[in-house]
């Protein structure tokens, strides 16, 4: 399994409600258990304009999959090559 860093644009995404952001957590998960393929959603980070999704599923076709069950836009997808962070630094 690999992991991806997805971009979707969503103007406004800032401004969502916590309805609005639990309807579309709904549908992911509600898409996540009916693609009958490993995939796990591990979180999403919501700013003005944008939501950077972490999932984590066996190519980025399935994540593309994901998108366009779910109807969300699709920007990008990167599969993550590394992870660091202040440990890294401290070896």
């Amino acid at each position: 399994m690999k992991k991806f860093v997805i971009e979707r644009n969503l103007p406004g995404a800032g401004n969502l409600s916590p309805e609005e952001l639990q309807a579309i957590s709904q549908t992911s998960c509600e898409v996540v258990n009916g693609l009958g393929k490993p995939y796990h959603w591990v979180q999403s980070f919501v700013t003005d304009d944008k939501i950077y999704c972490v999932h984590i599923a066996e190519s980025e076709e399935v994540v593309r999959e994901h998108a366009r069950l779910g109807q969300f836009p699709i920007n990008s997808v990167n599969e993550v090559k590394a992870i660091i962070d202040p440990v890294t630094g401290n070896k």
